[in-house]
């Protein structure tokens, strides 16, 4: 059951901003899964939220805010750190007013319960409108990310490595390639099992690429949003003592072909575009770069 986070305050107001409890999580999901198709804007997939039940379903939960009218979600946003938040609309309300100032009002003022005070940030590049009301109150817009994509409906290469499909035995290889690609990371064994316990997870891939010694040497985790719809790669890495010979495309192509597989239409990522790396292995592996997205953030 959902539990009201702000109440309305004026009866001629109809968006409702809610935190969902664990029960509430399938349809947040349905709904992140509903609003994804080919030459939408890069939004929250659900494989974000399949991604963030790492830490648990209750924890997830915590992390998620809906905006509803009449019982039906209108937005999503999940609160990846306290201080930002990552947003879904549904298609037919990214021209909604009411929607978006209400989101605004609420990501403004902490005692609405999104974001805590001082400084924070708002990934909203997938409704204008909410960007320009961001703007007239005082938020400013972030460093660049740029998003890519492929379109699946065309045969995938083979990667040239040997690719392995994760299972629940096989965990604890997924995750030391994770801990070794990103520093400071914090995914272990438990949290794999966590993840994979999800509801997203039904239809995701956890991927590990072998060099010719049998070194596992990149990895990748790909969420489907079901048949005909775009799929994420989130995340994905190259164990840092195997950089530069050629494993992140591999494993991208096969995080593609896995997709391919599951039914998706289009395998998407978003990067920092600071992360030159990262853009250019992508697009070696045959994804498209779109025009280049901004968070919004607010001093403290």
């Amino acid at each position: 059951m959902r539990t009201v986070a702000a109440a309305m305050c004026d009866r001629d107001v109809t968006i409702e901003l809610s935190t969902p409890g664990v029960d509430g999580l399938n349809e947040v999901v349905g709904a992140l899964r509903e609003w994804q198709y080919d030459g939408a804007p890069m939004q929250l997939h659900p494989g974000d939220l399949g991604w963030f039940w790492r830490f648990g379903a209750e924890a997830t939960a915590a992390a998620v805010r809906t905006w509803s009218r009449d019982g039906r979600i209108l937005a999503v946003g999940l609160l990846d750190h306290p201080r930002l938040l990552r947003l879904a609309i549904a298609p037919e309300a990214r021209r909604d007013e009411e929607l978006a100032r209400r989101l605004v009002e609420d990501v403004t003022r902490p005692e609405r319960g999104v974001l805590a005070a001082g400084k924070a940030h708002v990934d909203a590049s997938m409704c204008t409108l909410i960007q320009d009301l961001l703007f007239e109150a005082g938020w400013k817009a972030d460093e660049p990310w740029t998003p890519l994509r492929r379109d699946l409906t065309e045969p995938v290469e083979d990667p040239g490595v040997r690719i392995e499909v994760i299972g629940p035995e096989r965990a604890h290889v997924r995750t030391a390639v994770q801990r070794a690609s990103f520093a400071g990371s914090t995914f272990t064994d438990e949290r794999w099992h966590a993840m994979a316990a999800g509801p997203p997870y039904t239809d995701a891939r956890c991927l590990v690429a072998y060099d010719d010694q049998g070194d596992a040497v990149a990895a990748v985790t790909v969420w489907s949003a079901g048949p005909g719809k775009p799929g994420l790669l989130e995340p994905m890495g190259v164990h840092r003592e195997h950089r530069r010979r050629g494993y992140g495309t591999a494993i991208t192509i096969a995080a593609a072909a896995a997709l391919q597989r599951l039914g998706s239409s289009s395998a998407i990522v978003c990067t920092p575009s600071s992360n030159i790396a990262a853009v250019t292995t992508y697009e070696s592996a045959g994804f498209r770069r779109l025009p280049e997205i901004h968070d919004h953030y607010r001093d403290a």
